[in-house]
């Protein structure tokens, strides 16, 4: 009986934080250079959206040859209802091991999201789970995670830190929301991070002045690594006294501490 093959190795791919922005920041500035050979390496890839993924690997293949041709890469997408519930809860259902049957084959496999890195804000931890599970060593590579280097600039408590999503779309559920936040960040001294939809990012921004006391500190990064990039941070009420000239319409994280 001839022996199995040796299992593939589960790539996290990092790629650039400009997806859906008028803007290409250069994939040399976001990605090192041997993140950039391994993603052009690879030819099975799990991600959140093929199409995103295919312009990534076009803007890859300026730098390095890919191994396969764009319409030969083998891409699967994750299911919707992942995306929109998320896939963090191993008791949700969903079993991402058959994405992986490529990897019991000896097939490296790349795991990557439209924008940063995969299952970091983005889904793939189902994926990565199931890696684990099946004994496929997991290799994360170097590149841009929004949420850190947002904290990192800040100026906030970067000891102890949680990330809580999105908040309410509607006005007194976002306000109620941003109390609870401020509440916490303010008695235990946990710097609070989120996000929002970029078109909503105005209401979210005057929802937090309107809401938070002025003793309380906010920082907002809009555009992290694009060339637009602008981080503004400091006490509420420094905010209120100042107009805030932030490209809001980019990608933001907003972050609340003390």
């Amino acid at each position: 009986m001839s022996a199995a093959p040796p299992r593939g190795k589960l790539y996290l791919v990092p790629t650039p934080l400009d997806f859906g922005c008028e803007v290409d920041a250069g994939l040399g500035a976001a990605l090192p250079e041997q993140t950039i050979v391994i993603a052009a390496s690879l030819t099975h890839w799990v991600t959140e959206n093929a199409k995103s993924t295919r312009a990534f690997l076009k803007r890859v293949g300026t730098q390095q040859p890919l191994a396969a041709a764009l319409q030969e890469q083998r891409i699967t997408e994750l299911p919707r209802e992942v995306h929109k519930k998320g896939d963090h809860d191993a008791g949700g259902g969903f079993d991402a091991k058959p994405l992986l049957a490529a990897a019991l084959q000896g097939q490296d496999i790349g795991l990557v999201s439209e924008a940063g890195m995969p299952a970091i804000a983005d889904p793939g931890s189902s994926v990565v789970r199931a890696a684990h599970a099946l004994g496929i060593e997991v290799v994360p590579l170097v590149g841009p995670i929004s949420l850190m280097l947002a904290l990192a600039a800040s100026g906030l408590n970067g000891q102890n830190f949680a990330f809580v999503g999105y908040l309410p779309a509607d006005a007194s559920g976002r306000a109620q929301r941003i109390r609870e936040l401020e509440a916490l960040a303010q008695k235990t001294g946990q710097t609070q991070l989120f996000i929002e939809t970029p078109y909503r990012n105005a209401a979210l921004l005057q929802g937090l002045l309107q809401t938070l006391k002025g003793t309380s500190r906010l920082a907002v990064c809009c555009g992290i690594t694009l060339p637009q990039q602008r981080v503004q941070s400091g006490l509420v009420a420094d905010w209120k006294q100042r107009a805030a000239t932030l490209p809001l319409e980019l990608p933001a994280v907003f972050l609340i501490g003390k």
